[in-house]
């Protein structure tokens, strides 16, 4: 009889209690543990066949004494959490999970976009403060409201999440451009430059991956860029935006407004910029949940154990290393 495979989860609250997840159909083994703290990571691996993380670290310091694991199942998309080259090193296979929030994160974007374009957190202040009073008129206009139909959405990012962006945002009546890399030579077809991208739209959407050539791309100059009456929405990665420029920028009214749902650090501390000017009225936060509707989660879960069970065959289902 073949012997149990050990499958331990080193962050299982990272997904809803409310959410299924599916038991891989082999023979196996299940531990799981809400949280991991770095230092338990070594002991709780130890003598683990597969190991999955969402979000807690996997290097050679954690997997140098874990001789038996063979495979790492990212419980998301990024894998900036584990250590490839090591990985590799030790032929230790790496899953990931793709295409499972191309519904959820394209309708927080909207969202978002509704949300400031029309200015709705900043009149809901001004009738908290008692404006609508003072003004004394059935209706008032302290900020603009701007039309979704008819205005362009420039979107960084051209994979899964950015086409899905672009088709719910054409459904509404958008115009939508990708841009091309910063600092391309040129602009392969379909694709604008980056710099025209920021100049002419009237909303950003950033859905791109954060690597060495994406980080900080939205800073004080790429801002500078964009129109006065522009929304940033970064839905992507925390690092892809210079936080204190964006804060600075919104002060300014260089751009009219922006939702950000991810943060350089997470859970983002009180001192992060963003965090510390959060009663800007043009400013939304979320916290890291635009991918996290029910269904996408559910899918997510789906993926997950299908990825398992598919490097139990030997197949290179949605592998990374």
């Amino acid at each position: 009889m073949a012997a149990l495979k050990k499958i331990v989860f080193l962050d299982r609250d990272t997904i809803p209690v409310n959410i299924n997840i599916p038991q891989p159909s082999f023979a196996h083994q299940w531990l799981e543990y809400p949280s991991t703290l770095a230092s338990e990571v070594a002991e709780r691996i130890a003598d683990a066949d597969i190991v999955i993380t969402n979000k807690v670290y996997l290097g050679e310091t954690e997997l140098s004494k874990a001789d038996k694991v063979k495979h790492i199942a990212v419980a998301a998309t990024g894998v900036n959490n584990v250590d490839l080259d090591y990985c590799q090193s030790r032929q230790i296979a790496v899953s990931n999970i793709r295409g499972y929030a191309t519904q959820s994160v394209p309708e927080h974007v909207i969202g978002l976009l509704f949300t400031l374009m029309r200015n709705i957190p900043a009149y809901h202040n001004d009738i908290q403060a008692g404006e609508w009073q003072r003004q004394n008129k059935f209706c008032f206009f302290t900020h603009p409201i701007q039309d979704i139909a008819g205005s362009t959405l420039g979107i960084i990012g051209s994979g899964a999440l950015g086409q899905a962006t672009a088709t719910l945002a054409r459904a509404i009546g958008m115009k939508v451009q990708f841009s091309e890399r910063k600092g391309a030579a040129g602009c392969r077809q379909g694709y604008v430059s980056f710099d025209h991208c920021l100049a002419s739209s009237d909303a950003i959407a950033l859905l791109c991956p954060l690597t060495e050539e994406t980080r900080n791309l939205i800073d004080r100059e790429a801002l500078s860029k964009m129109k006065p009456n522009a929304i940033l929405i970064n839905t992507g990665r925390g690092g892809l935006v210079n936080e204190a420029d964006l804060v600075d920028a919104l002060k300014r009214n260089i751009i009219a407004g922006a939702g950000v749902d991810v943060f350089t650090q997470e859970p983002a501390p009180s001192d992060n910029p963003l965090i510390a000017n959060m009663d800007l009225p043009n400013l939304i936060l979320t916290p890291h949940v635009a991918w996290g509707s029910h269904s996408s989660i559910q899918t997510l879960c789906d993926i997950l154990v299908s990825n398992i069970e598919a490097a139990e065959r030997g197949a290179l289902q949605n592998r990374v290393r």
